[in-house]
């Protein structure tokens, strides 16, 4: 999956997908980190904050937990 930069879709929301997609098919799995920031922003290519915003949305989503100073994790069970 990948983010077109240049479409009317924010950023974030298209990379909250795909690492929504990647919880959803395993490859993060719960009770795991998913990339950090400073990994988001060198996989895709954008600015550090919308690689937090993409975290953030995430952690809205009920997707992802943030512990600070550890990371992101993959929560347990999602609330749907």
């Amino acid at each position: 999956m990948t983010v077109d930069l240049d479409g009317p879709e924010p950023l974030y929301e298209q990379i909250a997908r795909v690492i929504a997609a990647r919880i959803a098919d395993g490859t993060y799995p719960p009770r795991r980190r998913i990339p950090s920031e400073a990994a988001i922003v060198e996989e895709f290519g954008v600015s550090r904050p919308t690689a937090r915003a993409a975290v953030q949305r995430l952690v809205e989503q009920g997707l992802v937990q943030t512990v600070r100073g550890k990371g992101s994790y993959v929560v347990d069970e999602p609330q749907t």
